[in-house]
């Protein structure tokens, strides 16, 4: 609030020189470029884990002889792990920073993929599997956090749903590769964007409001300078952090209570709310299990494998593009409204399998409602909760830690 009194009462020529100052720092770098490529690879391994287990089931079940069970744990023990990475996340990359924590879950992610290459028994794949689900929980919130915490304000939405790209990136080239090469090898070339990101940490800044936050300030005006390139006036921008770290350190640390005030309702119910919808939507089901769908459906599992990935990359391309320009809420009507179409489809195809209406026409409307959901999600529903969730957490403290716990104990139970 002083920060705004303050520039209603500059004189104009200071007030365009402000305005100047946001504008040149809104600038896209190549220390930016780099520094979002370093934190979404992370994502990308996030996206890899989403999709190993749906092309690989047949040919693990059978090298294995997993059974039903058996293999039904190995995909969804991936979420638990998640849900206690996400639990810690937000302790860890407040106390050692949002670059050391990226490095902290690749440790477990890079173990996790050699526990899967290397198993001969269920046990280890359950193992490894949990694992990668740990560092991808601890990935859920760092990157987003990292990238928002990086970017100018006028690119902040574009750039946090290159998150969200990353992710469905990594699910597809996963689903186009194991159409084709084994488990094992696919394992091993889940290992690649975890070293990438390793050696990448090496040379990007660390956040700039967490440098602030922790008190470092010297570190801080470096970190934002090379960001913003070293002929840009960072002044504006960094006045502005300073005043806002300040502004939060003055708060009292709040409790988990203190959220369920109703000052902070709406914004709660409308960034958990998105994640709950998001998750009881049926992501889940369709990303870990696609493969099953389309042999159940009667389709060529490689043949839906490779449309899912034809449709995926350039919807959630779109998304990203049009997040800053159409607003958030006419991306989510519209891909609700897809989700909605997409799922019903899909029932509808079983069901009238199920009652010999339909024979051969069953296997394209199940095909279809599997590629129009994927496509609307990708637009709309896979990211934007995620950007909006980081955008409402500012009211409080410990709101963006509630959200994610409350999105991964959901996500468990999907």
């Amino acid at each position: 609030m002083r920060g705004e009194i303050d520039e209603a009462n500059l004189a104009p020529e200071t007030s365009l020189i402000n305005k100047e100052n946001q504008d040149s720092s809104a600038t896209i770098t190549t220390t930016l470029l780099l520094t979002t490529f370093v934190a979404v690879s992370g994502s990308f391994v996030f996206g890899s884990a989403i999709g190993y287990s749906s092309p690989v089931q047949s040919d693990l079940t059978k090298e294995l002889n997993l059974s039903v069970a058996e293999y039904s744990l190995f995909g969804s023990i991936l979420t638990i792990g998640a849900m206690i990475g996400a639990a810690m996340s937000g302790r860890i990359a407040d106390m050692i920073g949002r670059r050391a924590t990226m490095g902290f879950s690749e440790m477990f992610c890079i173990l996790g993929w050699l526990a899967i290459y290397l198993s001969k028994v269920a046990i280890w794949l359950d193992v490894g599997r949990f694992l990668v689900g740990y560092g991808m929980g601890v990935f859920s919130f760092v990157v987003p956090v990292y990238i928002a915490e990086i970017t100018p304000k006028g690119l902040r939405g574009g750039f946090t749903t290159v998150h969200q790209l990353l992710i469905c990136l990594g699910v597809s080239v996963t689903y186009l590769l194991g159409s084709f090469i084994g488990w094992r090898i696919l394992a091993l070339i889940g290992m690649i964007p975890c070293v990438v990101q390793m050696m990448g940490l090496f040379v990007i800044p660390e956040s700039p409001r967490w440098l602030a936050k922790v008190g470092k300030w010297e570190e801080f005006e470096i970190a934002l300078q090379r960001l913003r390139g070293e002929s840009a006036d960072i002044s504006y921008e960094s006045n502005e952090i300073k005043d806002y770290t300040r502004r939060l350190t003055d708060l009292s640390e709040g409790s988990i209570v203190d959220l369920f005030q109703p000052q902070y309702a709406k914004s709660l119910v409308v960034g958990v709310g998105l994640m709950v919808l998001q998750q009881f939507g049926g992501v889940n089901g369709i990303a870990f299990y696609a493969s099953s769908i389309f042999e159940s459906a009667g389709v060529s599992s490689k043949i839906g494998m490779i449309a899912m990935v034809v449709v995926q990359i350039p919807m959630t391309t779109l998304g990203v593009l049009l997040m800053d320009k159409s607003g958030r809420r006419p991306l989510l009507l519209i891909s609700a409204t897809g989700t909605c179409i997409g799922c019903f489809l899909v029932g509808l195809s079983f069901s009238l399998q199920f009652v010999k209406q339909l024979s051969g026409d069953a296997s394209y409307l199940a095909l279809t409602g599997v590629l129009v959901y994927t496509g609307s999600f990708s637009l709309g529903m896979g990211g934007i909760p995620w950007v909006i969730m980081s955008e409402v957490s500012n009211i409080h403290k410990n709101s963006l830690v509630l959200n994610i716990l409350l999105y991964l104990i959901i996500r468990s139970m999907s």
